[in-house]
């Protein structure tokens, strides 16, 4: 028995130790079970298929759903076909339609017939899997061609030589590509002469003998070909005779996919031959090869279309005197593509995901989602977010499957899927995500899982106390307590709801651990939910609480939406509405309001309506309005309508056409123009002009229509030197509007010639005056040459300063506003449409102011010419009542009145007005004049934001006015035409990862400038939307990017905006960051010293203690510059006096037997003193004794390249000009022979810069300027702090160097290795390598303003030995501080003095005070 229970109880242990591996290796194993996304997508999809009747077609179709030989266990895809939108049941025996092994549907025979169109339609392939899902293809369309027939066909013909002509042959558009040409029954070959139009004409163009024959059209399809009917084109010989331009064939419109080539037709015939050329918008088209050609004489064939070539194209045919065009807009589509396909997805029930899918295309396409082949609805589960995507709400087994986006438009469809993988809550969402299988998707975890892969513990308990702490309409706020069992820390929480009555539980996450209180949004008003929460901890999902149920509050009741809303135009400024009541008004509908806006326009207007139907008054004429209505009730606004648009009704125009003249063309013909009526003010779109003419002053009427787009006509068909008075009005369709004045013009006696300019005129005069010329002249002898007017141009010395233009009849002008005694040249050249003719030249010097005008002289007798009238004595008025409406950004009426005319300012006689215009700037700008025969005048091509002064002077025959008062007016902004200029960027200095960005403003900017936009990208041919954006605010002309990666390339782009928008983008300026920041600190802190090259892009590089660049340099910030330097020279002089008196306290030591030998080294060294005197001997020191320091006006340095620097630092290394090569070498060589005669031991093995140790720079003082204020001392000169290196560690520029005859041990620097631009530099004493030392100057601020940096005169290097023995006498003050601390180990001591004598250190103290009460002066300053 007790066996039997020791065996019990064995047996119990080895269950409860096994029982727990066993679950943990079931849940490990389960855990890892995340099955893999399936390949499954279309490798061939259906496209458009253009078939013929009676013939086969095929649509193409494959699905791929894995290799068979890797994944044995996925079946073949079954594919099934869809046409227009419903399966196709293709029954075994039906032998014409059967779906091919591949997937492909291949229709035998194609049905089709006028009552019978089985075949043609959409289809669609359909993939299905059973294990895994369905996809559908994209849709493709199946055209079947109808039977051959002629619209239209050829008929016989006749063409003059080089001119052109078309034959018809219209034959149904989808047979067009199937028509060909015959000529003689024999095939015809195309060229650029012979074209064959979209439409299926033939154009023969510069037609020879060679093309004479009988032609026609031929179908050929897949029965037998059909031809036209013959036609006999005839050649005939040109005759010369003048043909009027004409139109054979006009451009359409025309509607293009991207890719595609385009002939748009134009074809012209007239004699001479025409010019044509064509332009797209304002720009003209110019050939070039693989892109643009004429052929056919004038049509534009147009290869490989893209978006930019979208347009209204203008066809424009030229000959003498005469141009015709015609318009056609070109609209390009663009099939969608997609920016961002849909990704697979792993993810657990109750969990929120979303599909994203981006596409573009022109137009923009339309998206549709389709799960397993279904089309997707929208619900309350199923929504599509910002038009594209997909968002599922609250996971559910059955929604495993293929989703797919599908993009439309008119050019084309796309489809792309995504597969939907649902796990088992226990078991873990991958992490990274598992390869994916399928070509053009990604794979996506969506966020928030809380699946564990090994738990290895107790999961908490459920969570208690679960209450609704919040209920509103739409949330409701939900709050707990911990479980009673965590078992673990760091609790997390997961909220499961669903609304009741629905079987598709939601989830949401706390947002961190140990939260306990979570809001549900996105509730539906007055619905019951339920809610329970489970805890999570590091082993897993615990216990679900208890199930809450919580119903939301009812929503205010206001009304909904009110139905059927409409709206009809009544009248052109009236629009009638009506609506149903709302079909949830809550309660009784007190008001309703109507809220309407115009197109174009953010100002929305309201206005209350009392019952079902209101009439809005007042609108403007023809123009769009945006409606909707709103209910009200006692509670408030209810729920608007959609928005309807709807458009007022047209009406005549309410004013008539601007800019109304006439030319005479010759003896029986009068040119027309005029420029539409104001936008404003036409009321309707544009159908034609009427143009009214009369002879003389009958009453009787004739009138001439033009089409909507023709702003000029010629009226031919009138009488040789008869005058004629024309007006135009503008026409829709409900009527003419009103017309302008009449405008008088006289035919000429006979056809003159114009096909060359003007000969010169016969004669010309002149007649000097005190402030004016009186010019007069006859025409040109030659009478059959067309002249239109003249041309007269003076000035003093030249006479094209200023040009006016008269009437042909006018043989008769005064040049007024003369300067008196003034030498003018003059000169008068006849014009036409030709051109201007020759000149003729005449001078005179205007009377001086004194002299008066001899009332006796008859201008008749001093201009006996015949051709020239006796002038008018009497002046006309000038215009009164000058005003200058501005229209836009470059266009400004001007109007004025006319008192020399009736009350009713009409013009009856021959009277010209003419307008003159300027602006100041700039100031020297021409006046522009303009002529004009009504009381008004549109100046247009006026620059932007721009002021300009206009005037006007009225002409009639010879007799002028004065020019009116001026009237200004200043154009419409518009935004900037040109880009930002002189875009440059330098890094800044200390911080390689910032930059700098420098620009000028646009020299078009057309407004005020109110920002720029810096876009930049390290891949200048990105897209702009991938350009990072940094906007600037405000007229600031620099930038600071921050933030940037070290060793790249960056391209900048700058824009410009003002309050009318963004103008064009700067060329890109490329600039390369830095390789490495420098990892020194002292580099760092003190790289101001190591000047960096202009235009370089590195960084200040640290050469090491000994280089010879380390010179004052730039320091990069001057935050608290002017503190730091007060706090230095404080230190700086209270270390020198502490120095000072050491020194003095150590002479109370000295012993009688120091002051002999010190006696006897004075007399021994007597003769080597550079004064003469023991009292005159200083130690050189550039910081202390500041009396030898000259200070010199900045601006009067006496040499061309002084020793000294009379220029302040200039802030940026950029400013800095590289010393002269020359001096630089002269000064290496003093200094290195000064070296070698005095160093006992040189060295000449440099120091490598990592194996130099920092040195402490106790003396640095950067200056407010950003240079650098330490001491001047060089490597030879000692001291004053008594700060020196330990021995191995040289001192840099940055620290007062020992005396050159302490032994370092420290080899001598080598020379320069690179040019460094520093300032110039002097040579004091030796130094220890070829060290260039800059001259400091100082430069100390104080908060609020700085002051200009003072030159400082430094004197030159004495001879060599002059110097040596001023170094002895240098060396002896530091030889009498040897009781004092040990400043450095000597070698190769010399006999120095040991001390100062008492008076010797008076004198230096009273040096110390003056120095300090310098200094005292500066920072007070």
């Amino acid at each position: 028995m007790a066996e039997r229970g020791a065996r019990l109880l064995l047996s119990l242990l080895c269950l409860t130790f096994l029982y727990p591996a066993t679950t943990v290796s079931r849940h490990a194993e389960k855990g890892t079970a995340a099955r893999l996304f399936s390949p499954f997508w279309f490798s061939v999809e259906p496209w458009d298929t253009l078939a013929v009747r009676g013939a086969p077609a095929l649509l193409n179709c494959s699905a791929h759903s894995g290799d068979p030989a890797s994944e044995p266990t996925v079946p073949q895809a079954r594919v099934e076909w869809k046409k227009d939108g419903t399966f196709l049941s293709l029954a075994p025996d039906d032998g014409r339609r059967r779906v091919l092994p591949d997937g492909s549907l291949l229709i035998s025979s194609v049905v089709h017939s006028k009552h019978n169109k089985p075949d043609e339609g959409t289809y669609q392939c359909v993939a299905t899997i059973d294990s895994l899902g369905t996809i559908a293809s994209r849709t493709a369309r199946l055209t079947v061609a109808g039977m051959p027939r002629f619209s239209s066909q050829p008929a016989a013909a006749s063409i003059r030589l080089g001119d052109s002509q078309v034959l018809a042959c219209d034959v149904n558009p989808d047979l067009v590509p199937l028509a060909r040409w015959e000529r003689e029954r024999e095939p015809l070959e195309l060229s650029s002469r012979l074209v064959q139009l979209p439409n299926g004409a033939l154009v023969v163009s510069n037609a020879s003998e060679a093309d004479a024959g009988l032609y026609r059209c031929m179908v050929e399809n897949a029965g037998p070909a059909k031809t036209s009917e013959e036609a006999q084109l005839t050649i005939l010989p040109e005759t010369g005779e003048e043909r009027e331009l004409e139109f054979l064939v006009e451009p359409l419109p025309v509607t293009k996919v991207v890719g595609a080539s385009l002939l748009l037709p134009c074809v012209v015939t007239g004699y001479p031959a025409p010019y044509v050329r064509w332009m797209v918008g304002d720009k003209l088209v110019e050939e070039s090869e693989g892109k643009l050609e004429l052929v056919g004489g004038g049509s534009l064939l147009i290869y490989n279309l893209t978006e930019e070539d979208a347009g209204v194209y203008s066809c424009m045919a030229d000959i003498t005197n005469n141009t015709i065009e015609a318009k056609a807009e070109l609209t390009v589509q663009v099939p969608p593509e997609f920016l961002k396909r849909p990704a697979n997805i792993y993810a657990h029930e109750s969990m929120d995901i979303m599909f994203q899918c981006e596409v573009t295309g022109s137009p923009a396409p339309t998206v549709k989602w389709v799960k397993n082949g279904d089309a997707v609805i929208p619900s309350d589960y199923f929504k599509i977010i910002n038009e594209h995507n997909l968002q599922v709400l609250g996971l559910v087994k059955s929604d495993e499957g293929f989703y797919q986006c599908l993009a439309e438009n008119d050019a084309g469809n796309i489809q792309s899927s995504a597969q939907l993988i649902i796990l088992e809550h226990d078991v873990a969402l991958p992490t990274p995500p598992l390869p994916s299988l399928t070509p053009d998707t990604t794979d996506h975890v969506t966020p928030g899982s809380r699946g564990v892969a090994n738990p290895t513990g107790p999961t908490p308990s459920a969570p208690r106390d679960v209450v609704a702490s919040l209920v509103s309409t739409r949330f409701i706020k939900l709050t707990w307590r911990p479980p009673a069992e965590p078992n673990g820390e760091d609790l997390t929480y997961s909220v499961y709801f669903n609304q009741e009555g629905t079987n598709r539980e939601r989830i949401l996450n706390t947002s961190r651990p140990g939260e306990m209180q979570v809001t549900i949004q996105n509730l539906m008003p007055d619905s019951k939910y339920k809610f329970r929460v489970v805890a999570h901890n590091k082993n897993g999902l615990g216990e679900s609480s208890a199930v809450l149920k919580v119903a939301t509050q009812g929503e205010v009741q206001v009304p909904g939406p009110a139905p059927n809303l409409q709206a009809v135009s009544t009248t052109p400024t009236s629009v009638t509405l009506s609506w149903d009541t709302p079909l949830t008004g809550n309660g009784d509908v007190l008001t309703y309001k109507v809220y309407y806006m115009e197109k174009g326009l953010d100002l929305e207007q309201d206005i209350d309506a009392g019952a079902l139907s209101y009439t809005l008054m007042g609108l403007k004429k023809f123009t769009e309005y945006s409606i909707r209505v709103v209910a009200f009730n006692k509670h408030g606004p209810g729920v608007s309508t959609g928005d309807i648009t709807v458009t007022t009704l047209s009406d005549v125009p309410s004013a008539p056409p601007q800019n109304f003249t006439v030319e005479v063309h010759n003896s029986k013909s009068i040119m027309v123009r005029w420029q539409p009526p104001p936008p404003g003010a036409q009321n309707g779109e544009i159908t034609g002009y009427k143009i009214r003419y009369r002879k003389g002053t009958r009453k009787s009427e004739a009138a001439e229509t033009t089409g909507g787009t023709q702003l000029f006509q010629l009226i031919d068909g009138l009488e040789r030197g008869t005058e004629y008075t024309f007006r135009v009005s503008a026409i829709t369709v409900n009527g003419s509007g009103p017309a302008t004045e009449w405008s008088t013009a006289e035919t000429f006696e006979s056809d003159l010639d114009e096909s060359r300019v003007p000969d010169i005129p016969s004669s010309l005069h002149v007649r000097p005056l005190v402030n004016s010329i009186v010019v007069s002249w006859t025409p040109p002898e030659n009478q059959d040459m067309v002249v239109r007017g003249y041309t007269i141009g003076y000035g003093i010395g030249s006479p094209h300063a200023q040009t006016i233009k008269v009437d042909y009849k006018q043989r008769y002008y005064s040049i007024e506003n003369l300067d008196p005694s003034s030498h003018y040249v003059i000169t008068l050249k006849a014009f036409n449409n030709v051109g201007e003719g020759i000149p003729v030249y005449e001078s005179a010097i205007t009377r001086p102011q004194s002299d008066p005008i001899d009332p006796d002289v008859d201008l008749y007798e001093l201009f006996h010419a015949p051709y020239t009238p006796v002038p008018d004595p009497t002046p006309m008025l000038p215009p009164v009542g000058v005003q200058a409406s501005v229209l836009s950004h470059d266009t400004i009426k001007v109007t004025w009145a006319d008192n020399s005319l009736p009350k009713n300012q009409k013009i009856t006689d021959a009277r010209y007005y003419t307008v003159r215009w300027k602006t100041n700037i700039p100031a020297n700008t021409k006046l522009k004049t303009a002529n004009t025969t009504n009381l008004s005048h549109m100046v247009t091509g006026l620059k932007p934001n721009t002021l300009y002064e206009f005037s006007v002077m009225v002409t009639k025959g010879r007799r002028t006015s004065t020019w009116s008062m001026t009237a200004q007016g200043t154009t419409f902004e518009t935004i900037p035409s040109s880009s930002p200029k002189d875009v440059t960027v330098v890094s800044k200095e200390l911080k390689p990862r910032t930059i700098i960005v420098n620009w000028q403003p646009p020299s078009e900017a057309n407004g005020k400038i109110t920002g720029y936009i810096i876009y930049y990208s390290t891949d200048v041919n990105a897209e702009v939307h991938d350009w990072v954006i940094e906007p600037v605010v405000g007229n600031r002309l620099t930038h600071q990017i921050q933030e940037l990666t070290l060793d790249t390339t960056y391209y900048f782009k700058i824009q410009a905006r003002n309050s009318k928008g963004m103008g064009p983008m700067s060329e890109a300026v490329h600039f390369r960051t830095p390789k490495t920041e420098s990892s020194d600190k002292m580099a760092n802190d003190q790289a101001s010293n190591l000047p960096v090259k202009p235009g370089s892009n590195q960084p200040p590089l640290d050469h090491g203690f000994g280089s010879p660049h380390g010179k004052p340099g730039i320091t990069g910030s001057a935050d608290n510059h002017i503190l730091v330097i007060v706090v230095i020279i404080s230190v700086g002089a209270f270390t020198i006096i502490v120095v000072v008196v050491g020194a003095f306290l150590c002479t109370r030591r000295t012993t009688s037997h120091q002051k002999k030998k010190r006696a006897a080294s004075k007399s021994s060294n007597s003769s080597h003193k550079y004064k003469g005197n023991s009292k005159d001997l200083k130690p050189p020191d550039l910081w202390i004794h500041h009396e030898r320091l000259e200070l010199k006006p900045i601006d009067k340095s006496p040499e061309p390249n002084p020793v000294m620097t009379d220029t302040p630092i200039p802030r940026t290394s950029q400013d800095i000009n590289p010393v002269d090569p020359s001096l630089d070498n002269s000064l290496l060589q003093r200094r290195n022979s000064y070296r070698e005669s005095v160093r006992n031991t040189p060295s000449t093995e440099p120091l490598p810069p990592q194996a130099q140790p920092p040195c402490q720079a106790e003396h640095q003082h950067p200056d407010p300027e950003g240079s650098y204020q330490g001491s001047t001392a060089t490597d030879d000169e000692p001291s004053a702090s008594g700060s020196y290196c330990s021995a191995g560690q040289p001192p840099t520029a940055h620290v007062r160097p020992t005396h050159p005859l302490k032994s370092f041990a420290v080899p001598a620097s080598p020379a320069a290795i690179f040019e460094s631009p520093a300032l110039p530099s002097t040579p004091l004493l030796t130094q220890t390598g070829p060290q260039l030392h800059s001259v400091k100057t100082a430069s100390i601020g104080t908060l609020g303003r700085v002051r200009p940096p003072m030159p400082v005169t430094v004197p030159g290097a004495p001879d060599v030995p002059e110097t040596s023995k001023m170094l002895e006498d240098v060396d002896s003050v530091l030889a009498s501080l040897p009781s004092c601390s040990s400043l450095a180990p000597r070698s190769n001591p010399v006999p120095f003095p040991q001390s100062y004598e008492p008076d010797e250190l008076t004198e230096e103290m009273a040096h110390l005070e003056d120095l300090m009460k310098d200094l005292n002066a500066i920072t007070t300053a």
